[in-house]
């Protein structure tokens, strides 16, 4: 079995073959050999055991191992890591639209790192935004190659903005197979190693659409986490839930159902992963509203018609819609015997969920914490991830991603030097533990020196190497007056102002009044009974605390710069609402994410418009609201008919003219 893992491993990376086979290597090997050996019974709440898949659990521990070799030697030699990865880069791009532009072969020519790093900072500059790239961008979408990279990306990978046009992020072949596809590899091999019968069950990843839609050149969009899906072996995805085609379903309600439909049909549910949290909220609501549908569905092996589904998606589905009459009369005893359908009660076997627990996203997971078995779910951090890059994953429970040096090249700006003009940049192996930076990153998929905006805390080490986790977009950074707001900051004195008051909160944002100095603060409340006197009461509280945590904001509060925040009550189920609303402006499920302090006007708007009013019109407002999202819906559905009827036209048409031609 070693052998095996050794011929694989050779025959995939036979650079620095010698120096790689070093002391770590025994160590990964007793690891692959004790989590393949491992056995002991999983049991769920009835003392049935859950099967173990020796063999899936073998093959990813060998294909995970060799990776995590590989992670473990550059982890150690982060320096190293960062001079190869950047001359690799820069090598493949030096003859490039871009590499030449920006003199990659005199940044190459640098015999030692430090001058490598030194030149790269000279004659590259910081793309702070995705608009300095995108004249690059924009001419690789229209069929041209060698710009930003060699030839042509294999795809894009687009996320929504609400004040500028969307990001096209180019994918690059070697991006998505050398570091994309690697970095799964030790994804999948880290449940194994925590949980070993993880695929002697069913598994539910919720990804992204594979194809969006294309390009002008016709490359396809859409996203990465579908694309991967789409290539994983046939023995591992036959474990999934529901296919790919899922994605596809166009309203989102119906979506959200449809996904619980295919899932709540299988007990043995053992993996759950969701990027973010609020999607596990928004889905266990699901299931509360319609407890009683999705029961008679699994029974009968159907798909409720009161959502708006295509009929070819529906075809496509009813191979995993067996009726199920058992599996119903299991969730309706629950149903009976709970009150309610949670997670720990119709998924027992429930082994690993896996989604982001760090920054604005602790809001989410804190309200349903009593809805898993934490004795038998592990609940790890999904890691350091986004459009742009994939920068690490939590390989324990300590929240912390281990950032991987040999797939990227960083460079990192402290906290304390944002907003200075000559700022200093600094290596992977500089940072300090307890501080914050804000991360850049170059790819191999044509971002260079690309400003992420994130800001990230240094939590401890792998080896030689930090590890991070995300504290806020650096944008979560609200400065008016000079009182620079934090968006943790503004999370903490809700929270405080919850304990003191006793109000809770279902969801909370606030956005910066420039034109007036102050802060507008929405709220839904868990008490739909609490009126404007109230949450005008627990704003006082919210601003007391904010001068408590924050010295600047407490003295521009002080000196009356700063006035005094307003209270504004938002109508129940507001966050889906709002998600709603943007949907419908085009964004993307899979990519939908925002701060929870900002200064924002579009999306400000959005929330005024599904604001409590104090003058009884909450029913008219939502009454207006919701038909206003019908009518929106049947013209979107008659455009689409208009389209199908249309090329409909046009391939009669052209079957006229051919059989013409014939005759002829």
């Amino acid at each position: 079995m070693l052998k095996t893992g050794c011929v694989y491993w050779v025959s995939d990376y036979s650079t620095d073959l010698l120096s790689l086979l070093q002391q770590p290597r025994r160590q990964v090997q007793r690891d692959v050999i004790e989590t393949i050996m491992k056995k002991k019974p999983y049991l769920d709440n009835h003392g049935k055991a859950l099967p173990y898949p020796w063999l899936i659990n073998t093959m990813l521990c060998l294909v995970g191992g060799s990776q995590m070799l590989r992670l473990r030697f550059w982890s150690r030699h982060p320096h190293h890591a960062a001079e190869r990865t950047l001359r690799d880069i820069l090598t493949i791009s030096r003859n490039t639209v871009y590499g030449k532009e920006h003199h990659f072969d005199i940044i190459l020519s640098a015999t030692n790192a430090d001058d490598l790093f030194r030149l790269y900072r000279q004659y590259v500059p910081v793309n702070d935004s995705f608009e300095t790239l995108r004249p690059y961008v924009e001419r690789c979408k229209h069929g041209e190659e060698n710009i930003l990279f060699p030839g042509k990306p294999d795809m894009y990978a687009t996320t929504s903005g609400t004040t500028s046009e969307p990001k096209w992020i180019p994918m690059t072949h070697k991006y998505l197979k050398d570091v994309y596809g690697k970095m799964s590899h030790i994804w999948t091999w880290n449940f194994v190693k925590h949980r070993n019968r993880i695929f002697g069950g069913h598994i539910f990843p919720i990804v992204g659409k594979e194809v969006e839609g294309y390009a002008p050149d016709g490359t396809l969009f859409g996203s990465v986490s579908g694309v991967l899906v789409r290539d994983i072996p046939p023995i591992i995805k036959k474990h999934y839930v529901a296919p790919a085609s899922v994605m596809s379903i166009a309203d989102y309600n119906a979506r959200n159902y449809t996904l619980m439909r295919l899932a709540m049909q299988h007990r043995d549910v053992t993996l759950w992963a969701t990027a973010n949290p609020s999607t596990i909220l928004e889905l266990m609501r699901t299931v509360d509203e319609h407890a009683n549908e999705l029961i008679e569905d699994i029974g009968r092996g159907s798909l409720s018609y009161d959502f708006d589904i295509s009929p070819h998606i529906r075809e496509e589905l009813q191979p995993y819609m067996s009726p199920r009459p058992e599996r119903a009369e299991e969730l309706r005893q629950i149903l009976r015997e709970k009150g309610r359908l949670l997670p720990k009660d119709y998924w027992p076997w429930l082994q690993y969920l896996s989604t982001w627990k760090c920054g604005n996203t602790k809001i989410y997971m804190n309200k349903y914490m009593d809805a898993f078995d934490w004795d038998k779910t592990y609940y790890q951090e999904l890691g350091y991830i986004a459009t742009e890059c994939r920068f690490g994953f939590a390989l324990d429970d300590t929240n912390e991603s281990v950032l991987f040096p040999q797939f990227h090249y960083y460079e990192f700006v402290e906290e304390s030097e944002l907003d200075s003009p000559d700022k200093h940049f600094l290596q992977l192996d500089e940072l300090q533990q307890g501080k914050r930076y804000c991360a850049y990153v170059t790819t191999y998929s044509g971002l260079y020196r690309y400003n992420m905006n994130d800001l990230v805390e240094v939590g401890g080490r792998y080896y030689n190497t930090p590890t991070v986790h995300m504290v806020s977009k650096v944008n979560g950074i609200v400065s008016m007056t000079g009182e620079k707001l934090y968006e943790p900051q503004f999370i903490q004195a809700v929270h405080e102002a919850e304990e003191e008051t006793g109000i809770k909160t279902k969801f909370f944002v606030g956005f910066a009044d420039v034109k007036e100095s102050l802060y507008h603060f929405y709220y839904e409340f868990e008490d739909e009974n609490i009126g404007q006197k109230e949450a005008d009461e627990f704003t006082k509280v919210v601003d007391k605390h904010l001068q408590a945590i924050n010295i600047e904001y407490e003295s521009k509060r002080a000196s009356f710069r700063l006035h005094a925040p307003q209270a504004h009550i938002l109508l129940n189920n507001a966050y889906a609402r709002f998600k709603a609303a943007c949907l419908r402006d085009g964004f993307r499920d899979g990519q939908f994410k925002f701060n929870l302090l900002m200064q924002d006007e579009k999306r400000r708007n959005k929330f005024s418009l599904i604001e409590r009013l104090e003058t009884g019109m909450d029913r008219v407002a939502s009454s207006i609201i919701e038909q206003a999202n019908i009518i929106d819906n049947r013209m979107e559905q008659r455009r689409i008919e208009r389209e199908k009827r249309a090329i409909a036209r046009k391939n009669r048409r052209q079957e006229r003219q051919s059989k013409h031609k014939e005759r002829k």
